[in-house]
């Protein structure tokens, strides 16, 4: 014990505290985080078309394994819901035996992008895409559990999730057992709403905790005629790949899936830890490290055939705000896990169904930043609508079209932004005389009516300002020539650099043509 605790020690507690106090705060923090991680561990299992072992299998990799990494020290990994959409639909397409191979070569990727030190870079990314991801994964979410709060089965599509919810309310209508369904899953939605509020509750046990118990108590002793969730054994459950699960990966969207999975875990559980950092005083993450750490952690869960992990920040929060002083609590948390999957699995077969998905359904609105969203309006209306239309293009397309579109909006939103483009010409004064002697035979005298205009362009010319750069030279005089100067342009692009050229060439021929017209009209 001693060693362990000389093992964590340092990793995110003050220095000042003493190891046996440190390790009780860590202990004391542990069960907390291993608590709320239960219901979720199953719930996103259940939600992702899984059984319900490989949620718990994950949850024991983010603590036995990603936990024991360095790189952030006090955030909890696990399955998360924010992947649950993306694993529901490869489940479907490609079956729970490749998942194990999707997941194995995300995490290699994961291992190599912090190994060539691509972890910072991924603070990068867009805050307003990251929201709008999580926005439209709640929205999906939410869509898809509306079905398991009264037994159904949920479409495939994220639209006809939300176009059948007229017919889902009328066939629950008429249906008593759906009804007692979704009466225990709004119950549960109920409890997780106003079990905070009750300070001594919430202290002693965690909202999802409680909701899960309360809810399967009450179907338990009412007898209640709903779906249970089913319990295969945690041995049972493991199914590592095998080749012919690797030969998928030669197929597109195959290799599509595993991107939208490599990105989005990582984009998720590295602005986890940005978050978790706020919440306490101790060592800030290292990047690099933590995606590091992810990455073995999907390895590992690939290898077992299990779900997709990231950080969690509900769980890393509730290990903060339980006094853990560091890593130590998360290891611990993944090993509570381990005891419960192999000692009680039995358990799991008496939980609700409807449960888990008011969990989710709670889970999914709590994904949607809804309070952010009218002030980002009034104050940044460009990120509101990249927010808007990722969401948008998730519930419309699927995970992977859906943040490619978020970030080519940002992209083409920060390029036009910086794109400014001024022009500034000189020589263009009128001449008091030049214009009235020209009867005197000197067709190309020496008044500043005949000397070229002097165009110079400064900023960052790209493609984007073109249309209004051009505009502006067409409203320069037609019978003046130009004398162009881009020496002012910190960037210009291709397209940009060929049609200034252009135009110059031809404006200026154009003048010369007009200027040798004039003189034959003199006469001698």
């Amino acid at each position: 014990m001693r060693n362990l605790l000389d093992r964590f020690r340092g990793a995110g507690g003050t220095s000042g505290s003493s190891g046996a106090g440190t390790f009780r705060a860590d202990f004391t923090a542990s069960l907390v985080v291993f608590l709320v991680a239960v219901p979720l561990c199953v719930g996103v299992a259940v939600a992702s078309g899984v059984p319900a072992e490989l949620g718990l299998i994950t949850g024991i990799v983010g603590g036995l394994v990603t936990g024991f990494l360095p790189g952030s020290s006090l955030q909890v990994s696990g399955p998360a819901a924010g992947l649950t959409v993306l694993v529901y639909e490869a489940v479907e397409q490609y079956g729970v035996a490749a998942l194990g191979v999707l997941v194995l070569i995300s995490g290699l990727l994961q291992l190599a992008m912090g190994a060539l030190g691509l972890g910072r870079w991924f603070r990068a990314i867009s805050v307003a895409v990251v929201q709008g991801m999580l926005a439209g994964i709640g929205l999906v979410l939410i869509a898809g559990q509306l079905y398991a709060l009264a037994d159904a089965k949920a479409p495939s599509s994220g639209l006809d999730k939300i176009f059948n919810i007229p017919g889902l309310i009328g066939d629950v209508a008429g249906s008593a057992d759906a009804l007692k369904a979704v009466a225990v899953g709004v119950g549960t939605i109920a409890v997780l709403v106003l079990w905070p509020r009750f300070r001594q509750g919430a202290k002693a046990l965690p909202a999802p905790l409680a909701a899960v118990a309360l809810a399967t108590g009450a179907t338990a002793i009412f007898d209640l005629p709903i779906a249970r969730v089913e319990v295969k054994g945690l041995l049972d459950a493991i199914q590592p790949p095998g080749g012919s699960e690797f030969q998928a990966l030669a197929e597109v969207g195959v290799i599509g899936t595993v991107l939208a999975f490599t990105l989005i875990a990582s984009a998720e559980s590295l602005f986890s830890a940005a978050a978790v950092d706020r919440l306490h005083d101790g060592p800030r993450t290292d990047y690099n490290k933590e995606l590091m750490a992810q990455g073995a952690g999907n390895a590992v869960c690939g290898v077992l055939g299990a779900l997709p992990m990231t950080a969690v920040i509900v769980r890393s929060a509730a290990n903060v705000q339980a006094g853990a002083k560091t890593k130590a609590s998360r290891v611990l948390h993944g090993a509570w896990l381990l005891v419960f999957a192999v000692l009680f699995p039995s358990a799991l077969g008496v939980i609700p169904v409807a449960t888990l998905a008011g969990v989710l359904v709670y889970s999914g609105w709590k994904l949607i930043p809804t309070k952010d969203l009218v002030p980002l309006w009034k104050t940044h209306r460009g990120e509101a609508i990249i927010l808007i239309v990722t969401a948008g293009a998730i519930v419309v397309t699927n995970m992977f079209e859906g943040v490619i579109i978020g970030l080519l909006m940002a992209v083409a939103k920060t390029a036009w932004e910086t794109s400014h483009v001024h022009v500034e010409v000189s020589g263009r004064e009128d001449d008091d005389g030049s214009d009235s002697d020209s009867d005197s035979g000197s067709g190309s005298g020496s008044g500043s009516g005949d000397k070229p205009l002097h165009v110079r362009v400064r900023g960052n010319a790209t493609f984007l300002r073109l249309p209004k750069l051009l505009d502006e030279l067409e409203g320069l005089p037609r019978e003046r020539e130009v004398e162009l100067d881009l020496t002012g342009l910190r960037h210009v692009d291709h397209a940009c650099e060929m049609a200034l050229a252009t135009w110059t060439e031809r404006h200026n021929a154009v003048v010369k043509r007009g200027a040798a017209l004039d003189e034959e009209r003199i006469p001698a």
